[in-house]
Formats: structure tokens, sequence, C-alpha cells
């Protein structure tokens, strides 16, 4: 009977040896990392959304792009559709000041504006998925290093089994249900990982549709502020000369 109470985790760590306690700290440490990227970026998610609520209410709100500009340099960028927004501005600028001096800047300017925006959605698109492969990956490989463990702790508790020369149901459950603690371990660092990559790819993939949308309200603006701009200036502009680019 004591040697019944003296079986569980405690015991196991005691009599594993170091192939076990090696996995047991990688296990610890992908678990640690797993909860510190869900933590943070839980966190910066929650502040990026609330950002960018206030600005696309200022932006909405505001009677000019001239009114949005200024507000982005009296401010600063501090989420994606405030950055969105700066960097066409200022290619919209840019474009009209220098024309395509460069090669990057060749083309008219609806095209250069469709570039720079394409390029801020991919770095946002990039800033967004950073530490989600690492989680993807403990998802995907904890349960497997668990197992490892188990296998290991398995055959090393069926060997000793075999030297004492005892089979007996209480000599041989015992070692192996201690080896499939590690199995166990395994899941529970496993499940948070994929549930937290499941929640934040979601969250993501939401704001890249409503980042894309603005993205090409905000292109539709830019053009039909040049196009009115021409016009004021005597140049008669047709409604079919305009072409709106969707940004992919």
């Amino acid at each position: 009977m004591g040697d019944t109470q003296a079986l569980g985790f405690a015991h196991f760590l005691a009599d594993s040896d170091l192939v076990i306690r090696c996995l047991l700290v990688i296990l610890v440490l992908m678990s640690a990392i797993s909860w510190y990227l869900i933590i943070m970026k839980g966190i910066s998610q929650s502040i990026r959304s609330s950002r960018s609520r206030r600005f696309l209410n200022f932006f909405w709100s505001a009677s000019s792009l001239e009114a949005v500009q200024n507000e982005l340099t009296t401010h600063g960028v501090h989420e994606p559709f405030g950055h969105l927004t700066a960097h066409s501005l200022h290619a919209q600028a840019h474009h009209e000041k220098f024309g395509g001096a460069k090669l990057e800047e060749a083309g008219s300017q609806q095209e250069f504006l469709t570039r720079t925006i394409k390029k801020v959605l991919d770095e946002e698109t990039t800033s967004l998925e950073n530490g989600l492969t690492v989680l993807a990956t403990i998802g995907a490989t904890a349960p497997f290093v668990g197992l490892f463990g188990t296998v290991w702790g398995v055959y090393h508790a069926l060997v000793a089994i075999g030297l004492t020369g005892s089979g007996s149901l209480d000599k041989v459950a015992g070692p192996v249900g201690e080896a499939l603690i590690m199995t166990g371990i395994g899941l529970a660092v496993a499940l948070p990982a994929v549930m937290g990559f499941n929640w934040l790819t979601r969250s993501n993939r939401v704001l890249s549709a409503k980042l894309d949308a603005f993205a090409f309200e905000l292109l539709t603006f830019l053009l039909m502020g040049r196009a009115l701009q021409a016009s004021s200036q005597g140049r008669a502009v047709k409604p079919g000369n305009v072409s709106l680019t969707a940004v992919q």
C-alpha cells in the first residue's frame, strides 16, 4: 500500500533519467512561450482594436483628408489604419511633387498609390502574423514530445520489471501509468497553443478584411480628390476617366 501511495508525478520525476528531465524542460519552455505569446498578442490586439476604432471614427467624421493628415502629423500613427492613411497621403504628395523620378515611382499616380497601399497592407499582415508560427509549431509538436517521453518511460519501466523478474499487475501498472504523465503534459501544453493560434488567426483575418476594405475606400477618396482638383483648375474630367483599382 505504501508503494502505491508513493507513485505519482513526484515519484516519476525522482526516478526519471536525463532524457525525461530534458523533455520536461522543453515542455515547460514551450508552455511558457505559448502563454507569453497568447497574453502579449492578446493585449496588443485589444489596444490595436481600440485605437483603430478611435481613428476610424475620426476619419469618417473629418471634414477633409487635409484634416486627417494634420491629425496624423500632430499625434503620430499608432495603429494599422492610421499607418495606411499616413503612407498613402505621403505617397500622393510625393508623386505630385517629384513624379516618377525613380523606378519604384514609375507609372501614374494611381498606380503608385496602389503599390504603396499594397506594400503597407503586406507589412501590416506580416506584423500581425508575428509569433503565430511559433504557436502553431508548439501546438503541433508538444503532444509528440510528451508521447516520446511516455514511450521512453514505458521502455525503461518494462526493462526494470523484466530485470526484477516480477510481472504482476501492480508492478507493471504503476510505472506504466507514471510514464503516461508525459503524454498528459504534452497535451496540456498543446491545447492552449492551438486554441490561442486559432483565436489570433481569426482576429487577424477579420482585421485584415477591414483593412482591405478601408484601403479601397481610401484609394477612392485620394483619386476623387485628384479628379476634383483637376476639374477646379479647368481640366475636364469625365466620369469614366478615373478607374478605381481594388487593392488585393
